[in-house]
C-alpha cells in the first residue's frame, strides 16, 4: 500500500484548485484521482463564457478556466491519474481505486472530497408516461453537442429553469433547433437572472412558471409531452393540460452532491445540502477528510468553487503538517427561510466566511447572525434569490461564548 500526504478525489475545478494551493503551502506528496479520461471535470463541456470574473478578473470559457489550473498542476509536477475510479474510502483514510493497472490502495494523511455533483433524472422527478428515447438531462445534451459533436434534438421542450437548462436552450437554438418553451414548477426561476436574460429573453424563448410536465408520450422516440399548471402546493390543476409535440425533452431539475464515497467513509451528511457537515476548516465529521465545491453544496459560480477549495487547502496543509486542527464546538443554526449554511460548526477563534442560500425570493431584507440575541454580523440586500449564493464574513472578536450562532432573515 502506497502512502501519500494528500489524496484528492476528483480532478474538476475544486480538486485542481486544492492541489495547486496545497503545493504552494509546501505539501508535495499529492495525488489527484480522476475517473474521466481528462482533467477538468464538467468545465470541459461548458464552452460558453462567463467563468473567471471573480477568480481571474477576466471572462473565460469553461475549458479556458480549467486549462489555467491544469497548466499549474502540470507546471508544479503534481501527480494525477485519469481513468481511475475510486471504489471506497475508509474512515482510516485508505483510498481503494481501480484503473487500467488494476486495483490500487493508498494510505493518506488527508483525503479531499471533490467529486462534484450529478443531475436529477426523470426517475428522481417521477414523471409518468412511456420511456422513449429523446429524454435527456441538460448536462448529457450538452456533452453530446460540445464534446461529441452530435445534435440530439430538433423540436425541444425544457423542464426546469436551472442554469444548464437555460444555457442549453440558447445552444440548441443557435444550432438550429426550435425550443418551444421552458417550464418551471416553482413560482420563481431556479437559475441566475443573467441567464434568463441572455439565454431565454434574447432568443424569444418563453418561460412558464407554475407549470410542470404530467405525461410523456412516444414509444421508440419521444413524440410529445403534456404540460399542466400547478397550484400553490405544486399539484397539477385538472383541466389545465396542454399538449406539446416534440422529439426531445431536456431536464434541468436540480443537482445533487455526489456523496456515495462520503457515506462509505462514515461522513455525516446535511439533510438540506445533501453534502457533508463541515466546520470552518472544511473538515467533515471524520478527522482528516475534507470536502469543498459542489460535493459539499451546489454553487452558482465555478469561481466560488475554486476559492472555497483554496481555503480548504490551507486547512488541509495545516492538518498534514501539525496532525490536528482547532476544535469547532459552536454550532450554526438557521431560520426556516434559509435553505442551508456552510460551515455548520466554527471554533470562534478566527474569522470565517458564512455561505448560505434563501429558500424563496425576499426583497429588502437583512441577513443577521446573532449569538445569545446579540447581533454579531449582518448583510443588507435589496433582493435575495435562491439561485444566488449569499456570503458574509463573521469576525472572531464578535463571538463571545461557545453558544450557538443563529442566522435569520429580517
Amino acid at each position: 500500500m502506497e502512502k501519500k500526504d494528500v489524496v484528492i478525489i476528483g480532478g474538476g475545478p475544486a480538486g485542481l484548485a486544492a492541489a495547486v494551493e496545497l503545493h504552494k503551502k509546501g505539501i508535495q506528496d499529492i495525488l489527484i484521482l480522476e475517473r474521466e479520461h481528462h482533467l477538468g471535470g464538467i468545465l470541459r463541456q461548458c464552452i460558453h463564457d462567463g467563468f473567471g470574473l471573480s477568480r481571474f478578473q477576466t471572462t473565460l470559457s469553461g475549458p479556458e478556466y480549467a486549462g489555467r489550473f491544469i497548466k499549474e498542476v502540470i507546471d508544479c509536477q503534481i501527480p494525477f491519474q485519469t481513468d481511475t475510479t475510486v471504489l471506497e474510502i475508509s474512515p482510516e483514510k485508505i483510498v481503494t481505486a481501480v484503473s487500467r493497472d488494476g486495483l490500487i490502495q493508498y494510505q493518506a494523511k488527508a483525503v479531499i472530497l471533490a467529486m462534484g455533483c450529478r443531475e436529477r433524472t426523470r426517475g428522481a422527478r417521477g414523471i409518468p408516461g412511456e420511456r422513449p428515447a429523446g429524454v435527456f438531462t441538460a448536462g448529457v445534451a450538452q456533452a453530446y453537442m460540445n464534446l461529441y459533436n452530435r445534435m440530439p434534438a430538433r423540436e425541444v421542450v425544457i423542464l426546469g429553469s436551472g442554469d444548464i437548462g437555460m444555457i442549453m436552450a440558447r445552444r440548441l437554438t443557435l444550432e438550429g433547433a426550435h425550443v418551444q418553451a421552458v417550464f418551471e414548477v416553482q413560482p420563481i426561476p431556479s437559475g441566475l437572472p443573467r441567464n434568463i436574460e441572455q439565454c431565454l429573453n434574447d432568443y424569444g424563448i418563453p418561460l412558464y412558471l407554475h407549470h410542470t410536465i404530467t405525461q410523456i408520450h412516444g414509444s421508440s422516440r419521444l413524440t410529445g409531452v403534456t404540460v399542466s399548471q400547478v397550484d400553490s402546493n405544486l399539484k397539477p390543476i385538472p383541466g389545465t393540460q396542454k399538449e406539446y409535440s416534440c422529439d426531445t425533452l431536456i431536464l434541468s431539475v436540480g443537482l445533487i452532491p455526489e456523496n456515495e464515497l462520503s457515506i462509505d467513509a462514515g461522513v455525516t451528511l446535511d439533510s438540506r445540502t445533501k453534502g457533508a457537515v463541515v466546520d470552518e476548516h472544511f473538515q467533515t465529521s471524520v478527522e482528516g477528510i475534507f470536502a469543498a465545491g459542489n460535493v459539499l453544496h451546489v454553487h452558482d459560480l465555478v469561481d466560488f468553487v475554486s476559492i472555497e477549495a483554496e481555503k480548504l487547502a490551507d486547512s488541509a496543509a495545516c492538518y498534514v503538517l501539525n496532525g490536528s486542527l482547532s476544535e469547532c464546538p459552536i454550532e450554526i443554526t438557521a431560520d426556516s427561510r434559509i435553505g442551508h449554511t456552510i460551515p455548520q460548526k466554527v471554533s470562534g477563534t478566527q474569522d470565517f466566511q458564512l455561505s448560505l442560500r434563501v429558500r424563496t425570493m425576499i426583497k429588502d431584507c437583512r441577513i443577521v447572525v446573532r449569538q445569545n440575541g446579540q447581533e454579531i454580523a449582518s448583510k443588507k440586500m435589496k433582493k435575495a434569490l435562491p439561485a444566488e449564493m449569499i456570503q458574509l464574513t463573521v469576525k472572531a472578536d464578535q463571538i463571545r461564548s461557545l453558544d450557538k450562532l443563529e442566522v435569520n432573515v429580517e
